[in-house]
């Protein structure tokens, strides 16, 4: 082959290689609709709403109870005769749920509450203690009001710290999503009636709110997977730009030194 069609040869199987290298580094680059929350693509995945469910005590559940009545040496006495089964806080106890569904609280015992609501409860517990203090009222809560993040953001067990905490709120404690994070398939571990579920979603539909997916609730874990084509992906248009002008630089440099 004369020298000259070598060099157009040549010519072209580099105009080729160009185009290649800047289509594959395009496509190596983080894009806004990858990143972006709150879309509302027809592309992306489209949630029916969901009406919120209250959060219903299980098996292991940390109860916190305050008795409020105009009798306070009955107190001081309810108070001081905590349980074999209670864990001291600073100024709280904690009552753990037995595996049968009840609990045990001083001078009364085997009050069932699986199943109930935070409200439901209280009022059952109240009544019990209606039969010793007339004019007993009840506050109850979750000792054990906390969720858990793990995976390609800030790890961590946080606090529930209000009633209908969003998904959005949750990961904001956290920091922020990492820009190699899979926003594609957020994950959620979570107990129910019928066992340990695992429910996977898209974060960046808008349709997320009010979904089944929206609302994060006590004991649930929250893992967020590093996206598998991360790896050969750039931050940024001059770090990609950079990559092209080495490579191009190198093929060169070989090219040369061949000839």
């Amino acid at each position: 082959m004369p020298f000259t069609q070598l060099e157009i040869y040549m010519k072209n199987k580099v105009q080729i290689l160009v185009l290649v290298m800047i289509a594959v580094a395009l496509s190596s680059c983080y894009n806004y609709q990858s990143l972006l929350l709150l879309q509302d693509k027809k592309s992306l995945p489209t949630y029916e709403k969901t009406e919120y469910t209250n959060y219903r005590i299980r098996v292991n559940d940390e109860i916190i109870y305050r008795l409020v009545t105009a009798d306070d040496k009955t107190i001081s006495k309810l108070v001081s005769s905590s349980s074999s089964n209670s864990a001291s806080g600073q100024n709280q106890i904690s009552y753990r749920v037995y595996t049968d569904g009840t609990i045990d609280l001083p001078f009364i015992s085997r009050i069932p509450v699986v199943g109930l609501t935070i409200n439901e409860a209280t009022k059952v517990i109240e009544n019990r203690f209606k039969e010793l203090i007339p004019d007993a009222i009840i506050k109850l809560s979750l000792a054990n009001k906390t969720f858990t993040v793990f995976g390609d953001v800030g790890s961590g067990i946080f606090p529930i710290y209000k009633e209908k905490m969003t998904i959005f709120q949750a990961l904001a404690l956290t920091g922020d999503f990492n820009e190699a994070s899979d926003r594609k398939h957020i994950r959620i571990i979570r107990e129910t009636d019928k066992g340990t579920a695992i429910m996977e979603f898209d974060i960046r539909p808008k349709s997320i709110i009010d979904s089944k997916y929206y609302y994060v609730y006590p004991n649930d874990i929250i893992y967020i997977q590093r996206e598998f084509s991360s790896f050969y992906k750039v931050n940024s248009y001059n770090s990609l730009l950079g990559i092209v002008s080495y490579s191009l630089s190198l093929f060169f440099s070989v090219l040369n030194y061949t000839k």
